[in-house]
């Protein structure tokens, strides 16, 4: 590379993308991957999930990240859990590549510029408050990459490249358009002013999606209770603190800034205050009107995810700032405590899993083993059920079935009625499916040939005992794949 600067940034950009992964940790089809994986391989294999497809693949109507990774794979002919854990680790790169960006419009001094950085890549999985995410998720989600093309345009706002703004907000919003919807609102107040046409042209894209408008029913409403972070009364006092707490912190950072003359710090601050505060007053108003319950599945509440994400960047900018500098002492003092917390925090939220899980290793979460035999010695159209509560039962963790085992599964009580709420047509089914599942731990022969006759259910993945009258080709000390003859 022809500049020894630029190739030391990307160097040292490629080891703290390292140090990110390997601190949150990354595990596949767990929690919303059951969502987006499930997506890319039904675009690879269209013969896959006969059944239950509608799932996942109305709300992937709203992105074309399901598509960018299925036609990478089909581009290099690679498989594609490699391609999967390359996806992940160039999106986190792209994120953190964009906070040295903004860094470098921030702070003067490069020990400013790496601890903003440095901060960010260590907290990538600290809690939003009240949205139910992380900064950046353990697996291969499109918000990651939404993010990244999003503080490109931030960059470009701040440089005055309109134009280059409102392409890259478009290409956020093609990706996710939840997180490019806040961005946009970020981005005028940042630049000033709108600009008309862009905004025209994102809502345009919305259009196709009808499932957006579609009203709530009874069901919809049963789906939604299941979502905590709905309601305003089920949140507990430190969510709140979470919520006004970095508001006020980010006006003390713009105070400092002022204070130290560092003009493009103060502007953000201060705008990402305006910002938190209009967008905390939307969703104070969606959240508490009876009328407004479809809009609570847009999760007004998600705003916080970009407000977080630069709160973090410049704590960290200014910690580098007037406290670390450059003593090497006080670096490893400061973020090396940070690196293991969040290191044992990931260890405790996946304890029966390996921290990472490489493509084609043999995991030691005992369900997992049971979701890759699946795959490999079922029928693609084999319809299955498990105990709708299964992501929660010990050791599994919130894997996916559905998305690793790449077989149909009757709806759950965990991840579906999210899809629930987000596409309200589909409310109706996954009340009926998760009813005609209830008493699971009691179920005998009679109540499997009865989702055997409703459903077409011809295979069931079980906890021990074993049930009379299955066969049950797959067996070990706690988790069993049984065929309904």
């Amino acid at each position: 590379m022809k500049n020894p600067a630029a190739a030391t940034i990307l160097l040292v950009l490629l080891l703290l993308t390292t140090l990110g992964v390997s601190v949150q940790g990354y595990h596949p089809g767990a929690e919303d991957d059951g969502v987006y994986l499930s997506a890319i391989k039904k675009d690879l294999n269209p013969a896959l999930y006969p059944h239950d497809s509608d799932f996942f693949m109305e709300q992937s109507q709203a992105t074309v990240f399901d598509n960018l990774v299925a036609g990478s794979v089909r581009l290099t002919h690679l498989p594609l859990e490699p391609m999967l854990l390359a996806w992940q680790f160039a999106s986190t790169f792209l994120l953190l590549w964009g906070c040295w960006r903004i860094s470098r419009r921030c702070f003067a001094e490069n020990n400013a510029r790496w601890a903003a950085v440095t901060a960010v890549a260590l907290l990538l999985t600290l809690p939003v408050s009240g949205a139910a995410l992380y900064i950046s998720d353990q697996y291969l989600h499109p918000r990651t990459l939404a993010t990244g093309i999003v503080l490109a345009a931030v960059v470009a706002i701040l440089d005055d490249q309109r134009i280059l703004a409102a392409l890259l907000l478009g290409g956020a919003f093609l990706v996710h358009p939840l997180m490019a919807a806040f961005a946009i609102s970020y981005c005028v107040m940042l630049a000033g002013k709108p600009s008309p046409s862009s905004t025209a042209s994102l809502a345009a894209m919305v259009l196709p999606l009808g499932w957006i408008f579609e009203p709530i029913s009874e069901a919809w409403q049963q789906a939604a209770h299941t979502r905590d972070y709905y309601y305003l009364g089920r949140w507990h006092w430190y969510e709140w603190l979470g919520v006004g707490a970095p508001l006020l912190l980010l006006w003390w950072f713009r105070r400092i800034a002022l204070a130290g003359e560092a003009k493009t710090l103060s502007r953000m601050a201060s705008r990402l205050v305006l910002y938190g505060c209009l967008q905390f007053g939307v969703a104070l108003v969606i959240m508490a009107t009876p009328g407004l319950d479809r809009m609570r599945s847009f999760q007004p509440m998600r705003y916080l995810h970009l407000l977080y994400l630069l709160f973090v960047l410049f704590a960290g900018g200014l910690l580098g700032q007037r406290i670390l500098r450059g003593h090497v002492v006080r670096w490893l003092l400061c973020f090396g405590p940070l690196a293991a917390g969040m290191f044992v925090a990931q260890r405790q939220t996946f304890p029966a899993t390996e921290h990472v899980e490489w493509p084609g290793q043999t995991s030691r979460n005992p369900w997992l083993p049971a979701f890759r035999w699946a795959k490999r010695n079922t029928p693609v159209d084999a319809m299955f059920a498990l105990d709708p509560d299964y992501m929660r039962r010990p050791g599994e963790e919130f894997h996916s079935f559905r998305a690793l085992a790449e077989r149909s599964v009757l709806a759950d009580d965990v991840k579906d009625p999210a899809v629930a709420t987000q596409v309200p047509h589909l409310a109706a089914r996954w009340q009926r499916e998760v009813a005609a599942q209830s008493g699971w731990s009691h179920f005998e022969s009679a109540d499997f040939e009865r989702l055997k006759a409703q459903f077409g259910v011809n295979w069931v993945v079980l906890e021990p005992p074993e049930v009379a009258g299955l066969s049950c080709p797959y067996r070990s000390k706690t988790i069993l794949v049984c065929r309904i003859e």
